[in-house]
């Protein structure tokens, strides 16, 4: 026999109890009828009586909820979730294992050996990749002869700015018009200017290189050209130091050997 428990969508929510079945629960038997199966009734024995309880609003599950107290998570009851946890494929143990005699490892061969096998990148002992890549040339290589080394800006983008005669032209006021806008490993690389299209205002511009074209469009024109210094690279103290003894060394033995010739 078994029973079935409904809860109610009223905010107060309600238990209703129905039983399944209005047989007795005496009877520990039951058979079913021979019409059924074709063949002789067969005994079947009677499921102990069980209730099924159905939640049907919030109200009630929080009060089916009090009334089962649910356990806690603790250490000792901790355990991984019912097939989450597969057991390792056992290799090598015969043909009634399921993976062929070889177990799919081939008969002969390094890579059928037992132990660690090939590293990885292993080429049978010519000049691998991870190798051979760093000798090319550009980004390909990894050096640094593809990679940006200025900002370039044209004249042709002078006159997108609204530039007027005597305005500086430089990096930063190019930032401030939005005429460029440059990110990542570029915010750090200077101006530079290039040739292409024509300038006919007078305009002062500070950059840190110059295109042999652009430069005599610009002296033509009348611009005054500034040419920024580069940013020095840095250097450890120790490597300075040396450098400086060396230029000194360096120095008053041409100094001596300038004056032991005349």
């Amino acid at each position: 026999m078994a029973s079935i428990t409904l809860l109610s969508l009223a905010p107060a929510a309600t238990f209703l109890h129905l039983p399944a079945s209005t047989t007795s629960s005496s009877s520990h038997f039951a058979a079913i009828p021979r019409s059924l199966t074709g063949r002789r009734a067969l005994p079947l024995r009677a499921r102990a009586p069980r209730r099924v309880t159905v939640v049907c609003s919030a109200a009630a599950a929080a009060e089916a909820s009090e009334a089962a107290p649910v356990e806690k998570f603790a250490l000792d009851n901790l355990s991984p979730q019912k097939g989450s946890r597969r057991k390792p494929k056992r290799k090598g143990r015969g043909i009634s294992a399921g993976q062929g005699a070889s177990c799919g490892f081939g008969m002969r061969g390094q890579k059928s050996r037992s132990g660690p096998g090939v590293r990885r990148g292993f080429e049978g002992g010519q000049m691998p990749l991870y190798r051979r890549l760093p000798k090319l040339r550009g980004i390909a290589g990894g050096m640094h002869i593809g990679l940006p080394k200025y900002v370039p800006f044209n004249l042709r983008d002078i006159a997108q700015g609204g530039f007027k005669d005597g305005e500086e032209i430089s990096l930063e006021s190019l930032k401030s018009k939005g005429l460029i806008n440059p990110s990542g490993r570029e915010r750090k690389l200077p101006l530079k200017i290039l040739g292409d299209g024509d300038v006919s205002v007078k305009l002062n511009i500070k950059a840190g290189a110059f295109s042999s074209s652009a430069k005599e469009k610009l002296e033509a024109a009348g611009c005054t050209l500034t040419v920024l210094p580069k940013r020095k690279k840095w250097l450890p103290a120790a490597y300075v130091k040396n450098q400086a003894r060396a230029e000194e060394y360096f120095k008053k033995k041409n100094g001596g050997a300038d004056a032991t010739s005349t």
